[in-house]
């Protein structure tokens, strides 16, 4: 690869980098990808499946609709998914992240008000706490 080369391809680099939120230049894709996003297609008793209500919703957590037939995301999705959640939390801090707070019950700690009714009773929950320690282990 020559000079030129090298240097138009650093400047590539170094623009992707930039049009990354900083949130998610520090918190783990592939954990996310793996152990955070299946949790948004989970049935979960007596509530909706995440993806049911914010996919292609025109609020802050906007996941991407599933293809038709499709029961996960492709990876041009999963990333896109990746960006508007991680717009959503405070890395290293899950108590004082929006995406955590907003589905957890109020008298846990979480935000007044969730259309979708609350996701989760406590901060004990299974699914809570694999959000909040991908969100903790952000570096």
């Amino acid at each position: 690869m020559t000079r030129k080369n090298l240097s138009a391809l650093s400047i590539f680099v170094l623009a992707c980098v930039a049009s990354i939120p900083a949130a998610a230049q520090s918190l783990d894709y592939d954990t996310f990808k793996t152990q955070v996003e299946p949790i948004f297609v989970k049935k979960r008793p007596t509530h909706a499946r995440c993806v049911v209500c914010h996919a292609g919703a025109t609020n802050a957590f906007r996941l991407q609709p599933l293809d038709k037939g499709a029961t996960f995301w492709t990876e041009d999705q999963s990333r896109k998914n990746f960006e508007t959640v991680s717009r959503l939390v405070k890395p290293g801090d899950p108590d004082n992240s929006h995406f955590l707070k907003q589905p957890l019950a109020h008298e846990a700690g979480g935000e007044e008000f969730h259309s979708g009714g609350r996701q989760f009773h406590d901060k004990n929950d299974p699914d809570w706490q694999i959000i909040a320690n991908w969100v903790r282990s952000a570096k």
